[in-house]
């Protein structure tokens, strides 16, 4: 079975720039609870985590601007995975940016691994989480890692 996962938004006041139009910490930010409302969806809530104690470490984010997002604007933030370590332990996962009139606005791709929070290291994560992320919308360009 393959999950897809969007998340509507709306632009805010403080998510704009000099420039008036949406900043790029936003789309990082966007992006970030995007990714956080995809765990929570399958049962990975904020105190999962806890409990669990590991949590997901994003160490590279790339953010590709296309169209300009304005204020009030709508738009959906979609959630699919690019490429997975065989362990689970790494992975690359890419949000597309999208409005209705526009299209593809912007894309954030991230590079993370799962965390143990007192080892302060890389772990395997729990089985369900690594089904979760298998059965997430896979990239067209998905690839194994090693």
């Amino acid at each position: 079975m393959t999950v897809t996962f969007t998340h509507e938004y709306r632009a805010q006041w403080r998510d704009m720039d000099f420039n008036q139009h949406m900043a790029n910490s936003a789309f990082l930010d966007y992006a970030s609870n995007t990714r956080i409302l995809f765990f929570d969806s399958v049962g990975f809530t904020a105190r999962t985590f806890a409990e669990l104690r590991i949590g997901p470490v994003v160490l590279d984010d790339r953010l590709v601007y296309r169209r300009e997002i304005r204020l009030l604007e709508a738009f959906t933030v979609g959630f699919q995975t690019v490429a997975l370590s065989p362990d689970g332990r790494r992975f690359k996962v890419r949000n597309r940016f999208t409005t209705e009139s526009q299209g593809l606005c912007a894309t954030v791709e991230s590079v993370g691994l799962w965390f143990d929070l007192a080892g302060r290291r890389p772990v395997v994560p729990p089985d369900e989480l690594q089904q979760s992320f298998a059965e997430l919308e896979r990239a067209e360009d998905f690839e194994e890692w090693d």
